[in-house]
């Protein structure tokens, strides 16, 4: 028999492009329209913090006593308070005010956790129990009700009640560190990195802190939208910004009593409140769905 020789060519094998966890995040975190809409709320009022103090029409204390609790029209968009300053432009100088508050608090927060969350993972033994008994004491009270009893400690304040914040949170990220970190140190790479004599201090700053980043982003998201909600929170209870700053949760515990009368003054600033909330949970989702592998296919 005679051996048949094909001659038509060769296919050429093509090699797949290696993609980056980071890239590969992005494709996923880009199939959900959920996510994608929650950052744009995001990035909307990231942009309005930068320039809703150049843009706004009305200054922020500027008072007009004869149109107090004027209803929205073109000239006062979102009406006025019952000092005839717009809430419109109250709202817009209120947006810094209320991330500043959030994303402070929550870096705070993720770095002094991630800090302790980090040292009683990898070393264990009594440094790990009495830091997780000290993250336990802290859990076993309400969070709002902590940040009162900092805050009444401390002093009213808006300073004062990011600090608050701060602390609260700080639970939430040591604990999560802490779970990873007990993973991660016992991989191979930790051990021949001990073994070659490397120090546990370029250990931790090398390989441990960066295969726990993971987790520290996706709880940071969520928790800047906690924050937002607990700076309103001690805001509207007397306990964080002081007048006339134009704080969301501030605006919210002012216009209380004239929710009748100019329910605009609290429907603005409330729906300001939801919205941010809404567009960081959003987000916070989508990459957590992106980020953990486990909720892939």
């Amino acid at each position: 028999m005679s051996q048949i020789v094909s001659n038509a060519p060769l296919q050429e094998i093509k090699e797949e492009k290696v993609v980056g966890p980071w890239k590969e995040a992005w494709r996923s975190f880009k199939k959900s329209k959920s996510a994608l809409f929650g950052m744009g709320i995001v990035l909307f009022f990231i942009l309005l913090a930068m320039i809703g103090p150049y843009i706004a029409p009305q200054g922020i204390n500027e008072q007009n006593l004869a149109e107090r609790l004027a209803p929205p029209s073109s000239e006062y968009w979102f009406g006025t308070d019952d000092l005839g300053r717009d809430i419109f432009s109250r709202i817009l100088h209120g947006t810094r005010i209320s991330l500043t508050v959030g994303f402070t608090a929550v870096i705070l927060s993720a770095v002094v956790g991630s800090f302790l969350g980090i040292i009683s993972g990898y070393y264990g033994r009594w440094l790990d129990t009495m830091i997780s008994r000290l993250f336990d004491i802290m859990l076993a009270f309400p969070s709002i009700l902590l940040a009162i009893a900092i805050v009444s400690i401390l002093g009213p304040s808006l300073q004062n009640a990011l600090i608050a914040i701060a602390i609260i949170n700080v639970p939430n990220f040591g604990r999560l560190i802490r779970s990873r970190v007990l993973t991660v140190k016992e991989e191979e790479y930790i051990h021949a990195a001990r073994a070659i004599g490397m120090k546990n201090a370029r250990i931790l700053w090398r390989h441990i802190l960066p295969n726990s980043m993971t987790p520290i982003i996706v709880q940071g998201t969520l928790a800047v939208a906690t924050a937002i909600i607990e700076a309103a929170a001690l805001g509207f209870l007397g306990l964080g910004a002081e007048a006339p700053t134009p704080e969301w949760g501030k605006m919210l515990a002012d216009a209380r009593i004239f929710l009748l009368n100019a329910p605009w003054a609290m429907i603005f600033p409330g729906l300001a409140i939801m919205l941010t909330v809404i567009g960081f949970n959003l987000m916070g989702d989508g990459l957590r769905d992106a980020l953990d592998p486990k909720m892939k296919n």
